[in-house]
C-alpha cells in the first residue's frame, strides 16, 4: 500500500512540476468579469420614523441586522472623548432583562453574537442569525439597544480595559502621528477628537453622561434598521414594527451633527518626540470637503491609486523601491458627507524626513499627471473585485448599506457602485486631486525619536511645532500641548 502511494504522489507531483514548468513571457490575460446582481434594497419607515431597510439575499437562510443610530462619536462633548464609544460598547454590557453573560449566552442560543459599538456619524448594535432565529434575535437587539442599563461595575471594567488599551497605544509612534495628524487636520472640531477616549477624558465619564447621550443617541427618527439576507419586505416590516413599534421620539429635536471643517485648521507640521522609539510614524491627514454624489467613487480610485493595495503608489515608492517600511498606504475616514483622507507610513527615525517628502510628492504628482490607463484600470478591478467580494456575505451587504446611510446617501447607491466606479475616468481623477489635495490643506505629523528627524522638518517647513509626547494633550480646545 505504502508503495502504491508513493508511486501515486511521484505521479502527481511530476504533473504538477510540469505544469508549472511551462514558459510564460507575460501573465495570463485576466478572465472577464462575473456579472454581478443584486437586489435594489428596499426602503420602508415606522410611523415612529424608524426607516426599514431591506436587502433580500435568497438561498442561504441567514440575516444579518443592524440596527444603527446616526449619531456618534462626533457627538461628545468637550473633555468627555470616548463617550460615544463607551456608550455603544456598554449597550451589550447588561440590560432590563439581562446581565452581560446572560445576553451573551442568549445570542449565543440562537447561534449569533451580538454586538456594539459606534463611529462617526453611528452607534450600532448588529446580530447575524439564520432566519428561523430572526425574531428572537431582534427582541435582543431590541433589548440591548433600548434597555441597557449601564452598572458600574460595568462601566469601571470597560473603563479600565480601554484604559490599558490606550497604554499600549500611546507607546506607538503610528498610533501618535495618527491622532495628532486628525487634531491638526480638524482643530478643535468635534470631528477631530480622540474617539476612543484619552487618558485624561476617560475618567471624567460618569454614569449620568452615558445616560444622558443614549437617550439623546438613540430615537427613532434618527435611527435606521437594516436587515440583509433571507427576507422580504413584508416580513421584515412586520418583524421591525413588533420589536420597534412601540418606541417613542423623545420631546424635542434631535441631535443635529456638527459641521465639518472644509479646510485644514491646525499648524502644517507637528513633530512628537517619543524617546526610545525604534521606529517613527508619520501620518498625513487632509479634509475632503462635502461630497456630490459622483465625487465619492473618483475619490474612491483616487485613494486606490495612491496608497490601497500593495501596488498602490505609495507602497511602491517607500516600500517596494526604496525599501523605508514595512508597508505604506492610505484611506478615506468618512464623516457625514465629507471626509477625511489619511495616508501613514512606519519607517525609520532617521528616514522620517525622506518619507514625508516622498509623501507629498505623490500627492503633487496626483494633481499634476494624468494617471495611465492601464494603472487606473487595475486599480477599478480591484475596488470592483473588493466590492462584489464584500457584499457576498450578508454582514458585508449590512455593512455596505451602512456605509452608504450613514453618509447621507441613498441604499440605491448599492446596485450602482460598480457603474459608478467604472465609469471613473483618468481625467475625474485628476481634477479631483487637483481640486482637494492641494498642499495647503496637508496636515502632517511625525512621532519618533525627534533629535534625528526634528532639523530636516524644519528646514521643510519653518512653522513646524515641537511637542515631548508626555506633553500631548488631545482635549485642550485649540493646540496639541498641555499647558
Amino acid at each position: 500500500m505504502k508503495v502504491f502511494a508513493s508511486i501515486l504522489a511521484a505521479a502527481l507531483l511530476g504533473s504538477a512540476g510540469a505544469a508549472l514548468a511551462q514558459p510564460y513571457d507575460t501573465p495570463p490575460p485576466p478572465a472577464p468579469p462575473r456579472p454581478f446582481t443584486i437586489a435594489a434594497p428596499v426602503e420602508q419607515a415606522l410611523p415612529n420614523g424608524l426607516r426599514v431597510i431591506v436587502s433580500r439575499r435568497e438561498g442561504v437562510p441567514l440575516v444579518t441586522a443592524v440596527l444603527v443610530a446616526l449619531s456618534g462619536s462626533e457627538a461628545d462633548p468637550p473633555q468627555l472623548s470616548g463617550l460615544a464609544s463607551m456608550t455603544a460598547d456598554l449597550l451589550t454590557q447588561g440590560t432590563r432583562h439581562y446581565t452581560a453573560p446572560e445576553l451573551a449566552a442568549a445570542a449565543e442560543a440562537l447561534g449569533g453574537s451580538l454586538e456594539s459599538g459606534a463611529g462617526w456619524g453611528q452607534s450600532l448594535v448588529t446580530i447575524t442569525v439564520t432566519t428561523p432565529k430572526l425574531d428572537a434575535a431582534l427582541g435582543l437587539v431590541a433589548e440591548a439597544a433600548l434597555e441597557p442599563t449601564f452598572t458600574q461595575e460595568e462601566i469601571d471594567r470597560l473603563r479600565t480595559q480601554t484604559l490599558d488599551g490606550l497604554k499600549v497605544a500611546y507607546a506607538k509612534p503610528s498610533t501618535l502621528a495618527s491622532l495628532a495628524a486628525a487634531r491638526l487636520a480638524y482643530g478643535s472640531s468635534p470631528w477631530g477628537h480622540a474617539a476612543s477616549g484619552t487618558p485624561t477624558s476617560l475618567p471624567r465619564i460618569g454614569r449620568a453622561d452615558l445616560v444622558a447621550l443614549h437617550d439623546a443617541t438613540f430615537r427613532p427618527d434618527r435611527a435606521v434598521l437594516i436587515l440583509a439576507g433571507d427576507i422580504g419586505p413584508e416580513a421584515a416590516l412586520a418583524l421591525a414594527r413588533s420589536h420597534f413599534g412601540s418606541w417613542a421620539a423623545p420631546a424635542g429635536a434631535p441631535l443635529a451633527p456638527p459641521a465639518v471643517p472644509a479646510t485644514a485648521q491646525g499648524p502644517a507640521m507637528a513633530a512628537i518626540d517619543l524617546p526610545g522609539a525604534g521606529q517613527a510614524g508619520v501620518s498625513l491627514a487632509l479634509p475632503l470637503p462635502e461630497r456630490q454624489g459622483s465625487d465619492w467613487p473618483i475619490a474612491d480610485v483616487m485613494n486606490s491609486i495612491l496608497g490601497s493595495g500593495y501596488s498602490s503608489r505609495l507602497n511602491d515608492e517607500i516600500r517596494i523601491k526604496r525599501g523605508l517600511s514595512y508597508g505604506a498606504g492610505s484611506r478615506i475616514d468618512s464623516r457625514d458627507r465629507s471626509a477625511l483622507f489619511v495616508a501613514s507610513v512606519q519607517t525609520r527615525n532617521e528616514s522620517a524626513v525622506e518619507v514625508v517628502k516622498l509623501l507629498q510628492g505623490e500627492l503633487d504628482r496626483m494633481m499634476h499627471e494624468p494617471v495611465g490607463a492601464e494603472e487606473i484600470a487595475a486599480r477599478k478591478a480591484e475596488l470592483i473585485g473588493g466590492f462584489s467580494r464584500s457584499v457576498e456575505t450578508t454582514g458585508g451587504l449590512a455593512s455596505a448599506i451602512r456605509g452608504l446611510v450613514v453618509t447621507g446617501r441613498s441604499p440605491q447607491g448599492l446596485k450602482t457602485r460598480i457603474e459608478s466606479l467604472d465609469a471613473v475616468s483618468a481625467a475625474d481623477v485628476q481634477r479631483y486631486a487637483a481640486a482637494h489635495l492641494g498642499a495647503a490643506d496637508r496636515r502632517i505629523a511625525v512621532a519618533g525619536v525627534a533629535d534625528r528627524f526634528v532639523e530636516g522638518l524644519r528646514a521643510a517647513v519653518p512653522g513646524l511645532v515641537v511637542i515631548r509626547a508626555d506633553e500631548l494633550d488631545f482635549d485642550r480646545a485649540t493646540g496639541l500641548k498641555r499647558e
